[in-house]
């Protein structure tokens, strides 16, 4: 066994990787470009949500005041017209990409941390690479990518995006699965 305090060498260089890697993936590579699409008349639409000034959060339309009233005619009528939506608003104002940077790296770290309680508790110290590199892989795959497939399942997620993300996924556990069999105690 070995403790997760003594592999934080690998935890931060996997965290720092991956925040490398991500930032080449979103800036420099062209494939997440077609992830969100421009709603037609977006200004207009614009103009006509931003009277009801939405709080910041998240929203269906239609949304049923209960289980009931989703059988009732007048919600199937809604359904059946038309849009239905869940939609995510965010705070008006320029990004704020510091805090969204800070708040990834800060999980890459917590996937780090997991991924060593994980190689840390079924392996010793001197493991094999491969087998540091599998279990500290599986368990960084399975956050980074695994658990996205829900957003496609129930948010209507295109999966062409769900899969594009998960590629990502992969390539950050496999980061994450490299730092810990390169840096596992001996």
């Amino acid at each position: 066994m070995v403790s997760v305090m003594a592999l934080w060498a690998p935890i931060l260089l996997a965290a720092v990787l991956v925040f490398v890697v991500s930032s080449i993936v979103h800036m420099v590579l062209p494939y997440h470009r077609t992830d969100y699409r421009k709603l037609p008349s977006q200004d207009e639409i614009g103009d006509a949500l931003r009277r009801f000034n939405i709080p910041p959060g998240e929203y269906m339309l239609p949304k049923p005041d209960n289980m009931a009233e989703m059988r009732t005619p007048a919600f199937m009528e809604k359904l059946k017209k038309g849009p239905v939506a869940m939609v995510t608003v965010m705070p008006s104002g320029a990004f704020n990409m510091g805090k969204n940077l800070t708040q990834w790296f800060l999980y890459s770290l917590l996937v780090g941390v997991f991924a060593a309680y994980v190689a840390g508790r079924a392996l010793g110290p001197g493991a094999e690479y491969l087998r540091v590199f599998r279990f500290a892989g599986t368990t960084a795959v399975t956050a980074y990518a695994v658990g996205l497939i829900p957003n496609s399942i129930w948010l209507g997620r295109s999966w062409g995006t769900t899969a594009k993300s998960m590629f990502d996924g992969v390539l950050y556990g496999l980061v994450t699965a490299g730092c810990f069999g390169w840096l596992w105690p001996r």
